[in-house]
């Protein structure tokens, strides 16, 4: 009896003990759970944090390469090995009221293909590009040019560069023919304009726009805001400069800096400076000399340009493919000190001292109204002052302003069917010099093969 009672009170003591230890580890247990629901809570929220930040920088990525890229051809994607080639097919139609042969801008001596071009139906400024990866190392560019000038085609090798890959730090090299970087649009290959021609201050400087041989080195800093640096070192064989030299005969310096406002807004500032010294002999077209006899201008000297360029775009809700505007500007300066010579067939040579002080700017809106719609407006004006001992000489040379001041005010429609085709109507009130001209152009731009994507 007394061992059985015992059993029982060592059983329940037990019972007890083992119920008190069960709800111990319970409350353990339970612990335990919730701090690894709390931790992954917290890891679940950190998750979705960084999420958060990596679809609003990819969605700013991509708005800012639609603003990009809101109305022109892009990269198809093209064969690993085998080079990309494209083809750019460009034609117009031209109405002027007066004739191309007398163009002029007074107080800018034009060359180049800073005329008006051919009237009636022609083919515009076709080409065909070819590019490719070489290897891990470098990427080479070639661009042929297909034009159509006083009734024969011509074709010009327009760029032609190796540049180098993987340097890393941000640092780009190039090396060959190619469109040098002062500006904005002078980057651009003209059928990425939204015009169907060059703004007057490009005809005065560049003859529509300065390519050249040489190196360009670019360093893109590694900040939240971009900017850009570079520098280039250029033969100065081609027209502003003219004059091959052993060494370097013109050079470039170049700063971009840009960025985002929330995902609707981008913008960019560009500052440039050209320059090239002791130029000899940078011919370029004039008026025709008394009597009727042809006769070619020559400067001799030393030339140095600046420019400013600034460029706003917006998309509503960051989708530029319904709707976008872009705004632009441009503002160059030319200084230009040496002598002006008039040539002939025979003698004597006229020559004069030369003094010229050179400027005009462009202002431009483009408004995407609808998918495949777009309008635009643009402003441009001269101004020049030259100076020189023999003024009838540089009236010949097409440097004097003759009091005027050259401006232009464009307007433009274009149809964009798809990203690959564009259909563009122009008109044009020129009043470049004294007696008004209307100008009307319709053009076509159709893109075959691969295209790679436009800058900023």
């Amino acid at each position: 009896m007394h061992k059985t009672l015992l059993m029982a009170a060592i059983t329940a003591t037990l019972f007890n003990s083992n119920m008190v230890f069960a709800e111990s580890e319970t409350d353990s247990i339970k612990q335990q759970l919730d701090a690894l629901k709390k931790d992954y809570e917290q890891r679940i929220q950190a998750l979705e944090a960084r999420q958060l930040k990596r679809d609003s920088n990819l969605k700013k990525v991509k708005v800012k390469s639609a603003l990009t890229n809101t109305s022109r051809p892009v990269s198809t994607g093209s064969n690993t090995f085998n080079p990309a080639i494209s083809l750019i097919l460009d034609g117009r139609y031209a109405r002027f009221d007066n004739g191309p042969e007398n163009y002029e801008l007074p107080g800018f001596a034009l060359a180049g293909e800073a005329g008006l071009g051919e009237k009636g139906l022609s083919i515009g400024h076709s080409e065909l590009i070819i590019s490719a990866n070489i290897d891990d190392k470098f990427y080479g560019k070639m661009t042929l040019a297909l034009a159509e000038h006083e009734g024969a085609t011509e074709v010009e090798l327009e760029e032609a560069f190796i540049q180098a890959l993987g340097l890393g730090n941000g640092m780009t090299v190039k090396a060959g023919r190619f469109f040098s970087a002062i500006g904005y649009l002078n980057k651009q290959h003209a059928h990425y304009w939204d015009f169907a021609d060059a703004p007057l201050i490009y005809r005065g400087l560049f003859g529509n726009q300065l390519i050249d041989d040489g190196l360009q080195f670019t360093y893109i800093a590694p900040t939240d805001t971009f900017l850009q640096l570079g520098a280039e070192a250029l033969s100065g064989s081609r027209h502003p400069a003219s004059g091959r030299t052993n060494g370097i005969g013109a050079w470039t310096a170049f700063a971009d800096i840009g960025g985002d406002i929330g995902i609707e807004h981008s913008w960019q500032l560009g500052l440039s400076h050209w320059q090239a010294n002791e130029i000899e002999g940078r011919e370029s077209g004039g008026h025709a000399a008394h009597g009727g006899a042809a006769e070619t201008p020559s400067f001799t000297g030393d030339s140095k340009i600046n420019a400013l360029d600034l460029v706003y775009k917006w998309a509503p809700n960051g989708n530029p493919k319904n709707q976008s505007l872009k705004l632009q500007f441009e503002y160059f300066d030319r200084k230009e000190n040496g002598t002006v010579s008039m040539l002939n067939s025979g003698p004597p040579v006229e020559t004069t001292s030369y003094d010229g002080h050179q400027k005009g700017w462009y202002a431009q809106a483009i408004y995407q109204f609808k998918p495949q719609w777009r309008a635009g407006l643009r402003y441009d004006q001269l101004d020049s002052n030259s100076t020189g001992s023999d003024v009838a000489v540089l009236g010949e040379a097409g440097l004097d302003n003759e009091g005027h001041t050259p401006k232009r005010t464009s307007a433009m429609l274009e149809w964009l069917p798809s990203e690959f085709s564009r259909v563009r109507l122009q008109y044009n009130r020129d009043d470049s010099y004294e007696k008004t001209d209307n100008q009307l152009l319709l053009q076509y731009t159709m893109s075959l093969g691969s295209h790679g994507a436009h800058q900023f």
